[in-house]
């Protein structure tokens, strides 16, 4: 219903922030990420919320994020059987989109587990349902990205899970192929890479 709300930063509490628009104040449950982009802010000055209205028999709760990693891994969450509202926020305030990310596709159910209400069940849980949603992808590379690529893909390959790692967060598979491409070299790290293709996502 609502992509992003833009709009002066009222307002900020333990796990929201409001947002008045148009007259409007919109109270947006948020991470504890986008509560330190906001705590930048003085009370009064812009901030742009992208949304996600949480609809239930006996609520209607919205969530906002910073950035749009962060509201495509809130959204991903929610489709994972057992995860709600309240542990995708505690994920993402205890870790970042690109390491949530980089868990995902590596199998690190160490790193998931750091968030409060994850323990190992659910963290496995996470990572098997997600990543299976990347494998319906029919995740094909090397058509995707065409001769930009440095090298054939092989599953598992760094190039391959870097790929992975951002349509995890949401971005087509020709963009994701396109973007760790333009960035990708032998010397690099697979987090590296990561992080230097989402760095020109963003731009």
């Amino acid at each position: 219903m609502y992509a992003y709300i833009k709009g002066k930063l009222e307002a900020r509490g333990s796990d929201y922030i409001v947002i008045e628009a148009g007259g409007v104040g919109y109270l947006i449950y948020t991470s504890q990420n986008t509560l330190q982009e906001a705590g930048r802010l003085e009370q009064g000055q812009e901030f742009k919320a992208h949304t996600y209205l949480h609809v239930r028999e006996d609520a209607m709760d919205l969530f906002g994020f910073a950035t749009h990693e962060e509201l495509s891994v809130f959204k991903l969450l929610l489709t994972v059987t057992g995860v709600g509202p309240k542990v995708a926020l505690s994920l993402l305030s205890a870790v970042s989109p690109s390491k949530f990310s980089l868990a995902v596709i590596t199998d690190d159910v160490k790193t998931l587990t750091k968030a409060p209400g994850v323990g190992n069940k659910m963290a496995q849980r996470i990572i098997l349902e997600l990543k299976d949603k990347i494998k319906k992808e029919q995740l094909d590379l090397k058509a995707a990205a065409g001769p930009d690529l440095p090298q054939e893909p092989r599953e598992g390959s760094r190039l391959a899970e870097a790929v992975s790692a951002l349509m995890v967060l949401g971005y087509s598979q020709a963009e994701a192929s396109r973007a760790v491409a333009s960035v990708y070299s032998d010397g690099l790290g697979l987090e590296e890479i990561i992080r230097n293709a989402l760095k020109g996502l963003v731009r």
